[in-house]
């Protein structure tokens, strides 16, 4: 298993794209749960919460494509840092101003949200540049999915850490600076600055031109709205059982289960159809989130939110060998970041609805 992972990371240049994207998105992975925790410290209420973070979270999903398909025609520097500039800054201004002015706070959202870089995009198209053989890419997805998983482990608890030490403003700038540093790590490495897309046909609908894709995004945008859910209904839930240090390890429980899932997924190589095992790997997934209902003691809570991440990783790992199959040529970096962009559509549906349902009949 750590021989195939290992034979990726000696590559060259490919440990620093994945760590330098991996720090680059901790701000876009950890934004639902600071602004939550923000909105919170400023005495707001749960659905307030909840909309800013969906504010956040569609602009985001508008921003993601838009700026993709800006990657494929111009590269890779000219787009990603300049988008991570902004995008730091309007979260910075938003933890100074605060909610006090709602129109201002929305505004600020949108902006953080739409300039967000699509670095994951971005490392996707350059996997087949750095690494040559065809089995390597697909070991490389898995490994991005499950580098995904770890910040969504480590990144509620750095948030909550952040938090406890200083203030929840404090996160948001500390976040967002450690985000943008990730992003200049990843522009200036040779592959990023060498990469340039494949020629493409000119068409106003780009990557969505592909009915493979659709159906993929359609999928994915019911996988982000149960996930979302659990960011608010897991926040109800800790509030009654430990507060902020609770809401921590239960965000990490389920970066730790997806982990372990994306872990084994991604040390073999597996036979048939993607599109099947996908099909399989999602009525996994929504079978474990079926338990999270009891809402037993923390430790038991914990548990089965891990259990509920188990296929996670391995179903967003699936989703990439067939994005990487049905994006239209000279069109991959749009067509991750239409992947990226419906998830997090329905991360942010699941958030802004499960706001006032926890107010009407708690988690």
């Amino acid at each position: 298993m750590a021989a195939r992972y290992l034979e990726i990371l000696r590559t060259r240049h490919a440990a620093r794209l994945l760590a330098g994207t991996l720090v680059g998105r901790l701000p876009n992975a950890v934004a639902p749960i600071a602004v939550l925790l923000f909105v919170r410290a400023e005495g707001g209420s749960y659905s307030l919460a909840g909309a800013l973070a969906a504010a956040y979270g569609v602009s985001n999903a508008v921003g993601q494509p838009v700026l993709g398909r800006l990657v494929d025609l111009y590269g890779q520097p000219r787009v990603q840092l300049p988008a991570a500039l902004v995008s730091a800054l309007g979260m910075a201004v938003f933890a100074f101003t605060g909610i006090g002015a709602l129109a201002p706070a929305y505004v600020l959202m949108v902006v953080a949200g739409f300039f967000t870089p699509p670095l994951e995009g971005g490392l996707r198209a350059l996997w087949p540049s750095v690494l040559r053989r065809e089995d390597q890419v697909h070991t490389a997805y898995a490994m991005d999915a499950m580098a995904q998983e770890v910040m969504f482990t480590v990144g509620p608890l750095l948030v909550t850490l952040c938090v406890s030490l200083w203030s929840a403003p404090a996160a948001l700038l500390v976040l967002n600076v450690i985000g943008v540093l990730g992003a200049l790590s990843v522009v200036v490495s040779r592959p990023a600055r060498a990469w340039r897309s494949a020629p493409r046909e000119a068409h106003w609908l780009g990557a969505l031109r592909s009915a493979g894709l659709l159906a993929l995004l359609g999928a994915f945008l019911f996988v982000g709205i149960a996930l979302g859910s659990i960011n608010v209904a897991a926040m109800s839930y800790a509030d009654d059982n430990g507060g902020d240090v609770t809401y921590g390890w239960l965000m990490a429980a389920i970066g730790l289960g997806a982990l372990v899932g994306g872990t084994v997924y991604g040390a073999r190589q597996w036979s048939g159809a993607p599109g099947r095992r996908l099909q399989v790997l999602v009525a996994l997934l929504a079978v474990f989130y079926v338990p999270l209902m009891l809402t037993p003691g923390v430790v038991a809570m914990a548990a089965l939110i891990a259990l509920s991440g188990l296929f996670l990783a391995p179903s967003i790992a699936c989703s990439f060998v067939l994005v990487d199959r049905h994006a239209p040529r000279g069109t991959v970096t749009e067509a991750f970041s239409w992947l990226v962009t419906t998830f997090t559509v329905g991360m942010s549906v699941g958030t802004g609805l499960a706001g006032p349902v926890v107010e009407w009949g708690g988690a």
